[in-house]
């Protein structure tokens, strides 16, 4: 009997070592500004004064606004591929969201949907901008709808990129109509969801300061359908990013303090597009078929072997989608570059 509790206290005390080694080699430092912005600022950047939070934005091109917002743990980083095509005709804003990017974590903790879409406007307004069009994925998407909803009459068109918000279906006796499109397509992702770790109270407290890159690369390997499309400068940067100073502590407050909010569906005026990846698992493909359904005069486009972010995953095809909906063809032959031969009109 003694030689079994010795050696259950000897695994035990093994175990231990185990954990706090793997913190210590997990252990990262907080990562400044300064540092970050050597490498992730270009000339189209600047920090724009929002309601006291110094906003890291991005402009290019001329033409008619198009704000494009990104989801949870992006930045504004997502739509470097969209940009570039899209600002051959329109000027592009993209922002890193508070407690995101280098914009970087809110004294106030303004963290909720109503919160980012009030900011938002505000940065309109900054930059003497009446109207807009807004593009959003994921929580991004969410955001984009609240502000065509909220404040219809400034956007010109919606574009719902595998988008927040869709309105639940009505729960009825029988349980092979209950929707689960919230339920992960592969097997065993949601136990590596970064998501899933942050809202756990002793897992969160590790975060802040051992954030482990295996858990960034994972998480990509979700958000993509096809892991070879995932590069490694694109998991670096989504690690950095959360690695600047107090992103960490912000990605908590956000995730812990969810806000709720209204969408008035019927306030909808405005042109609509609905872009999906039909392998999304982090908001199944069943969310473009209720927006559909709510908001039927949209434009939806499915696209197979895509996941959670087709601008990122396929930016040559959805970006190709968008431009047409907004009155620009493009060729289609993805071997050579883009040929433009149309102009915008509305």
């Amino acid at each position: 009997m003694k030689k079994l509790l010795s050696l259950i206290f000897k695994i035990t005390l093994a175990l231990i070592f185990l954990l706090f080694l793997i913190l210590a080699l997990s252990y990262r430092s907080e990562l400044s500004l300064e540092q970050l912005a050597t490498e992730y600022t270009d000339e189209y950047s600047h920090f724009i004064k929002v309601d006291d939070i110094d906003m890291h934005v991005r402009v290019k091109g001329e033409g008619e606004p198009i704000f494009l917002i990104h989801g949870s743990f992006a930045s504004l980083h997502t739509w470097e591929a969209w940009e570039s095509e899209l600002s051959q005709y329109f000027m592009t804003i993209s922002m890193d969201l508070p407690g995101h990017g280098l914009t970087g974590p809110d004294e106030l903790k303004r963290y909720g949907t109503a919160d980012y879409a009030d900011l938002l406007f505000q940065l309109a307004d900054n930059l003497g901008i009446d109207e807009f069009h807004v593009a959003g994925n994921s929580m991004g998407g969410g955001v984009a709808l609240l502000m065509a909803t909220s404040q219809p009459e400034r956007i010109l068109t919606l574009n719902l990129i595998d988008a927040s918000g869709a309105p639940a279906r009505r729960v009825v006796a029988d349980t092979s109509n209950i929707d689960r499109s919230q339920a992960p397509a592969k097997s065993g992702s949601s136990s590596v969801s970064i998501i899933r770790f942050a809202q756990q109270p002793y897992f969160s407290k590790v975060l802040l300061r051992c954030t482990p890159k295996w858990l960034f690369s994972q998480n990509m390997k979700q958000v993509y359908y096809d892991d070879a499309k995932i590069q490694k400068e694109t998991v670096t940067r989504y690690y950095n990013m959360m690695r600047r100073e107090g992103n960490r502590q912000a990605t908590l407050d956000r995730l812990t303090t969810r806000k709720p909010y209204q969408v008035d569906f019927e306030k909808i005026n405005m042109p609509v597009m609905i872009i999906w990846g039909r392998e999304d698992t982090w908001i199944s493909v069943s969310n473009a078929e209720r927006f559909k359904e709510v908001i039927p005069d949209a434009y939806l486009k499915i696209f197979d072997r895509t996941g959670h972010v087709p601008m990122e995953e396929r930016p040559t095809e959805t970006v190709a989608e968008y431009l047409s909906f907004l009155g620009i063809q493009a060729d289609r032959d993805y071997f050579t570059a883009p040929n433009y031969y149309s102009h915008v009109f509305r």
